[in-house]
């Protein structure tokens, strides 16, 4: 089994969600440390403890995203948080169980607004 701490290997202050955003987004927390444990079908103990906090588009990049990329189950199966802060670990996994819903939610959105641009009179 596979240890991450969090605020030690990755940072002490994870923001944002895309590399665009800084230098300690969750998008790159995601590609450099979670998807290559769950290519590699690694189960893994991620500790949240010791950053000086979480924002929401972090949470839900890194941990959503993954579950966006893999599949929620998978996701729930490999990867154990474990924090002082309860909620914390709730939040988590929330974004982890709705993200299949937001990426639907999203291509319908596109595809809505794709078909009313195409047939909006001009």
């Amino acid at each position: 089994m596979r240890e991450i701490n969090l605020a030690e290997d990755f940072s002490k202050h994870p923001a944002g969600r895309f590399k665009t955003d800084g230098p300690y987004s969750g998008e790159l927390f995601r590609e450099s440390f979670l998807v290559p444990l769950v290519r590699d079908h690694e189960p893994t103990v991620i500790y949240l403890d010791g950053a000086r906090g979480y924002g929401s588009s972090f949470l839900e990049e890194a941990f959503g995203g993954l579950a966006r990329q893999f599949s929620t189950p998978v996701v729930n199966e490999l990867i154990t948080f474990v924090s002082r802060d309860y909620t914390l670990i709730q939040r988590i996994n929330t974004y982890i169980k709705d993200a299949k819903g937001r990426k639907a939610s999203a291509a319908n959105n596109f595809a809505r607004r794709a078909m009313s641009a195409w047939t909006e009179p001009r």
